[in-house]
């Protein structure tokens, strides 16, 4: 099974310029009003509406410490914290907003992880 999670914008161009050029993602589908962006196996729609959608948080998964750095240097002019050990859940982290404000965390896993893969 494979799904996507959706978030209203009211900065649909602006919140897509954002997902690819600052985080890499890149854009699987386009619809009139809709954008949908990849991530590896992360698919994130954003849809141009009223209001904007800024409840949870969306968390992208890097393979090694290294790689969250190099995010973090990347990020750190939207970045809200450092990177850290969080050793209640064997991560490495760091957080940040997007331009509308949504919750960014960056993370590796600290411990083995099993592969994801779509079935």
């Amino acid at each position: 099974m494979a799904g996507i999670v959706f978030f209203r914008t009211t900065r649909l161009q602006e919140i897509t310029d954002f997902y690819i050029n600052e985080l890499g993602m890149h854009i699987w589908l386009e619809q009139e009003d809709c954008t949908i962006l990849s991530h590896g196996n992360l698919l994130l729609g954003f849809c141009n509406r009223d209001t904007a959608e800024l409840e949870g948080m969306i968390t992208l998964f890097y393979p090694t410490k290294e790689d969250v750095d190099v995010m973090y240097d990347m990020l750190k002019h939207i970045a809200t914290t450092t990177p850290i050990e969080n050793e209640r859940y064997d991560i490495y982290q760091f957080f940040a907003k997007d331009p509308e404000g949504r919750a960014l965390e960056f993370q590796t896993f600290l411990g083995p992880i099993e592969p994801i893969g779509f079935e």
